[in-house]
């Protein structure tokens, strides 16, 4: 019962994170290629068996036996390869070894012994649950195909005419786990798994296996480097006035017309994924930008946050508007400069940089991301005299 309670968990947290999969894809955040990967695990197998039981549903009237002494832990392992369809969902399957139990008891007609091996082959399905960058929870549900090699020993045993036994039977496992990418070439996983299995006798019980291992992806493509930005260009100064000498004194000069000054930054500078919180990379740009700003006579700046046009419009129009607004707070806060010059507005997907036919497709693919490159940006327009 309490398998079943746990392949009914399992089975839901899987079918979560898928949910939260396709969340993430129509919401314009990157998705990376499928790659295949293997991997290799090795730890310790715990069983919890009933030897009482064992030893005498097998003697029956040359028993009871009594005296028991076992060892329900052994080494364990497993060879596996698998299939990463996205971040959050993978098929691995592969070979596993539970390791050897044992116990020894005595009888009426003598000593009674058992050695039992479990091995077998299974395949799972795998959602994972990104926390951070590098760190995410694991969590399995899949069949596993397995064998039960049992043996018998001593006198009891040949007064019982009791003989080894082999049996071959599929049942579910589950597991739960958690994986920290070292680098793009290799994961470092710890896990703990359940398998039902056959015991020595007509019934069944649980082996618990927690290993440690390594994950190595195969072809993996390269992380997603977004185009480098335009360098930001500080307005020109102003020419000195020209005087001509001698001349009766000038008439007074107008007041120079406000000039627009208008710089464009890439959001993947200045943001981390899908977020709004200034990354340490765009705080350079920034403080840059305030510097020269600080000594220039401006009247208003503006900031307009645009997104591409992947995901729906009201989550671009939030993300515009939240990506501006921390634009604006970096400026007035670190940058120091006069937060009542300074406006901000979120701009959604309304006013894109590439041209209708240049990004063709509405599927998210690599290819179709980085052309979009160029419509994810922060405008900021200063208005001030030359």
């Amino acid at each position: 019962m309490k398998s079943r309670h746990a392949f009914s968990a399992l089975t839901l947290a899987i079918l979560s994170v898928a949910a939260t999969s396709a969340s993430a894809q129509s919401s314009g955040q990157y998705q990376e290629p499928g790659f295949f990967y293997g991997g290799v695990s090795a730890g310790e197998a715990r069983a919890k068996v009933d030897e009482p039981g064992v030893a005498n549903s097998l003697l029956g009237a040359n028993g009871p036996a009594s005296g028991f002494s076992s060892d329900e832990k052994d080494t364990g392992y497993k060879l596996f390869g698998g299939y990463q369809f996205n971040r959050n969902i993978a098929l691995e399957g592969g070979y596993y070894d539970l390791g050897k139990t044992s116990f020894s008891s005595t009888t009426p007609a003598g000593a009674f012994n058992n050695s039992t091996r479990r091995h077998g082959l299974n395949l799972d399905l795998v959602g994972t649950l990104p926390i951070t960058e590098r760190f995410s929870v694991l969590g399995r549900v899949g069949a596993a195909y397995g064998r039960t090699q049992s043996n018998y020993s001593g006198a009891g045993a040949t007064a019982a005419g009791v003989q080894g036994s082999r049996d071959s039977k599929t049942d579910v496992k589950v597991g739960l786990g958690v994986q920290y990418e070292l680098n793009r070439s290799m994961w470092l996983r710890a896990e703990i798994e359940r398998y039902r299995v056959k015991t020595a006798s007509a019934g069944r019980t649980n082996v618990d296996m927690v290993t440690v291992g390594l994950v190595f992806p195969f072809n993996r493509a390269p992380a997603y480097v977004a185009a480098a930005p335009a360098p930001y260009v500080a307005p020109a100064p102003a020419p000195a006035p020209i005087v001509q000498a001698p001349a009766p004194a000038p008439a007074p000069m107008p007041a120079p017309a406000p000039v627009p000054q208008r710089v464009s930054m890439s959001a993947e500078s200045l943001f981390g994924f899908d977020a709004s919180t200034v990354k340490p990379e765009g705080r350079a740009d920034l403080d840059k930008f305030a510097r020269d700003l600080s000594s220039a006579n401006y009247q208003t700046v503006t900031v307009e946050g645009h997104t591409d046009r992947l995901g729906s419009d009201s989550y671009n129009q939030k993300l515009s508007e939240e990506r501006a607004t921390a634009v604006k707070n970096y400026l007035v806060t670190s940058g120091k400069l006069d937060g009542s010059k300074i406006s901000a507005v979120g701009k959604g997907e309304t006013m894109p940089v590439t041209k209708p036919g240049d990004c063709k497709g509405t599927k998210r693919t690599a290819a179709l991301v980085a052309c979009l490159q160029p419509d994810r940006r922060v405008d900021v327009e200063v208005t001030g005299t030359r």
